[in-house]
This record gives structure tokens, sequence and C-alpha cells, in this order.
């Protein structure tokens, strides 16, 4: 099989199976959506996404990095023989080898390192979320009815931590079915859950309560980590696992605090814009609703296409870096090239979809006239966003983590700075502007990095 063909077996097949399970977890999870703003209204969705902010920062801090972190090495061992970080190679110095040392180090070994790192992050993680809750909800979120939410949020971060570590091998093997129907046992499980507490609570004749809601995002990632478990490949860890550790801990501590930097940024955006909302001119309930049906309705709308490009992405990162290890620049350019074109092709055709049909989904699907205006402002995004997903991960696969970092922090500013001057001047549309010139700089800036000769 051909390695500088883009069609290479394991990157399109992957790449298929992805994006059809992403596909059908995304349609599952939008009329999920639909009947959470049906069944709880605006203003109890808006509060529910309030939580979510921190929800990614526990992500961020305890498997994110560290998932990225197992798929590079992963790769690299599995095209070395085990041989991962060379000493002296340009590749392993950027994914943080230890130097004057050769590491011998199977994919096993790497997969039991990121656990031991990940879970250990995430008992403090849950132990800090739950008890520090209410503070959480009153001083930072700024509404005191997160709290209950938080404590049940709390549950998830070792789930979530273990579940991303198995993606992460997983996607390192290239063995992408396992990882890709965890996502779609994820949603069923979660899904499901949440309707069955739901029918509980009718026949109680009773609301169904937020927290509810949130135990079903527990159980979706403890369904999702058994299901992986039972498609682990047979083996055992072979070489160092201090070493195995070492090396992670090496890589995914600067990603790891870059993400939480730009996680705490996107969280303090997201509690100031119900604030800047009410400078609006909107009441404390109306400027949640308004959040609700921007983050809860609209956003995930337009979100729904990305389900291509992140599958995409999140192979193209141990491709990359297997092609940078080879030192096959030619695989790298071409790779960007063609995700340049599928990106702004599938993005122009999302934007003129949304622009002619953006009405019509907010009131026949949500029911909201609002959630129109919002999809319709939104579509402009599509090619930058979709561009922006790719290119960063083909960054990360170059190990310039320190540059995605920047782009971030970068379009973070660009759309903080619309929060705090657009949104008390124009509304909320002040601050979907902002977010279209955020993605644009991000797209240009991580295009212009990637082709320069110095970066593949």
């Amino acid at each position: 099989m051909n390695h500088r063909s883009l069609h290479s077996h394991p990157l399109v097949t992957g790449t298929l199976l992805l994006t059809v399970t992403g596909l059908l977890s995304r349609i599952i999870g939008f009329f999920f959506r639909i009947f959470l703003s049906q069944s709880i209204g605006a203003e109890a969705m808006g509060i529910y996404q309030l939580t979510f902010p921190i929800h990614v920062l526990t992500i961020s801090l305890t498997s994110s990095a560290i998932q990225t972190a197992i798929s590079r090495f992963v790769a690299q061992a599995a095209i070395s023989g085990g041989q991962a970080g060379v000493s002296g190679g340009q590749a392993g110095r950027q994914a943080g080898t230890l130097a004057g040392r050769r590491i011998s180090c199977n994919g096993r070994c790497y997969l039991a390192g990121g656990l031991f790192l990940s879970l250990s992050l995430s008992v403090f993680c849950t132990v800090f979320l739950y008890r520090y809750s209410d503070w959480i909800a009153i001083r930072f979120l700024e509404e005191a009815r997160c709290a209950p939410l938080l404590r049940v949020l709390a549950f998830t971060v070792p789930f979530g931590a273990i579940h991303g570590c198995f993606n992460g091998y997983f996607y390192g093997l290239k063995k992408t079915f396992a990882p890709a129907f965890s996502q779609l046992v994820e949603q069923v499980a979660r899904v499901a859950s949440v309707w069955l507490f739901f029918e509980i609570s009718m026949e109680k004749h009773q609301a169904i309560s937020l927290s509810l809601v949130s135990w079903g995002i527990v159980v979706g990632e403890a369904a999702a980590i058994f299901f992986c478990v039972s498609f682990l490949p047979r083996g055992r860890a072979q070489g160092s696992r201090f070493a195995a550790i070492r090396q992670i801990f090496q890589m995914s501590l600067p990603l790891s605090a870059n993400r939480m930097l730009v996680n705490i940024l996107q969280s303090l955006e997201a509690v100031m814009i119900p604030g800047q909302l009410r400078q609006f001119g909107y009441s404390a309930s109306e400027s949640l609703s308004v959040y609700g049906i921007l983050t809860g309705m609209a956003l995930p709308m337009v979100l729904f296409p990305s389900v291509l490009t992140n599958s995409v992405s999140v192979l193209l990162l141990p491709a990359v870096a297997e092609a940078q290890e080879k030192r096959d620049r030619q695989y790298i350019l071409d790779a960007v090239r063609k995700a340049c074109f599928y990106c702004i092709l599938l993005g122009l055709g999302c934007t003129f979809i949304f622009l002619i049909l953006g009405n019509w989904m907010g009131r026949t699907l949500f029911g909201n006239t609002l959630a129109g205006t919002f999809i319709v402002t939104l579509g402009w995004i599509c090619p930058f966003l979709y561009l922006s997903t790719t290119l960063h991960s083909i960054l990360n696969g170059l190990g310039k983590t320190t540059s995605t970092f920047l782009l971030n922090v970068l379009g973070l500013g660009v759309r903080i700075g619309f929060v705090l001057y657009g949104i008390p001047v124009a509304g909320i549309k002040g601050y979907l502007w902002g977010i279209l010139i955020s993605q644009g700089i991000m797209a240009g800036g991580a295009l212009g990095l990637i082709l320069r000769k110095d970066v593949v």
C-alpha cells in the first residue's frame, strides 16, 4: 500500500467509519436537543449549557492532551517496532524524547502510562468539583442552580479519562471501529437513560430535573468504556512504563496547559455572555434564554456537518506524525491541499444551506424564530470553522502544539473583545460576528504556519 496516497486504506476507511457513526450520533443528539428544548425550556437549557465549559475544562486537564500524546506515540511505536522516540530524531525531540537514550515501548505500554496519568488527575478533579460545586456555581458561573449539575458532572471525569485514553490508543493503531462505535454507544445510552428518567418523572407528575439530565452523561461515558474494553487487543505492555509515563507527560504537559488556558478563556467567555446581554437590556431570565437558544439550538445545528471534518482531523494526527517520522514531506503537503479543498467545499455548501433554510430550521425544528436568525448568521463561519479544525489537527500531528495554542488564544481574544464591546451595543449579533472574524483568523493563521518550509 502506497504511503504517499491519501486514499490509503486505514485513513479512508477509518474516516468513513468515524463519519458514519459520528453522523448517527449527531442525529440522535440533534433530536435529543429538540426534546430537551421542548421539555425543559430555553431558560433551563441555558442553565444546563452553562455547566459545559466546566465539563470541557476537566476533560482538557485529565484526558484531552493525554489522548493526543497516546495517539502520537502509539503510531510511532507501530512503525518502528516499538522503538519510539529515537534520540536525535526530529519527531522524537518534538514529542519529548528522553535525551541521550533509546526507549523501547510498545503501544500497550503507552496506554498503561496514559491511564495512570489520566486517572490520577481525574480523581483530583472529581473531588474538587464535587466539594466546591456551590462556590463554582455562585462565584464563577453566577448561577446557583448550576451547583447540583456540577456535582453530577464530577462523576463523569474518571469515566471520560479512561474513554479518552482508549480512544487515543485505538487511533494510534489506526483501528477506528471501537472509538467510532463507542461514541454511538455513549450517545444512545445517554439519550435512553434521560428518556427513562423523563418517563419516570412524568409518571410521578413531576418535571424532569436538570440533575437527571446530567446523569445521562455519566451513564453514556460508562457504557462507552465497557464497549471499548471488549475490543482491546490481547497483549502485554513491553518496555519501561516509567519511561512511557515520562514521555507522555513531557508532551501532554504543555499541550494540557495550553488547552487548560484556552478552556479557561472559553469559560470566561461563556460566563460573560449572559451578563453582557443584561447590559444590552435583557432581564436575567431573557439573557439565559438567549444563551440557551444560541448554545443549545443554533450552534449544534451549524456544527452538525463538522462530523466529517472531525473524523478526518482525528485520523490525520497520527498519519501526519507517521509521515513526519518517515520525513515524507510530500505526503503532508498533499494532506494539507486536499484537506483545504474538501473543507472549503463542504463549508461553502453548508453556508448556502443555512442561508436558505436557516430560518425554517429554527421555526420548524426548535419552534423558535430567534434560533433561525442565529443559524443564518452563524452559517457564514462554516468554511473557516471546518478548515480551522482540520489544519489545527495537522499542526498537532507535526508537534506544533504551541502554534495551535497561540492561534486559539488569538481567536478567543477576538471573541472576548466582541463579548465585552460588541454585545452591549449590538446584542448577541455582536458576538456572532466576533465568532466569524475569529474563525477566519485561526484558519488563515494555521494555513500560513503549515506551509512554512521549516514546519513541514
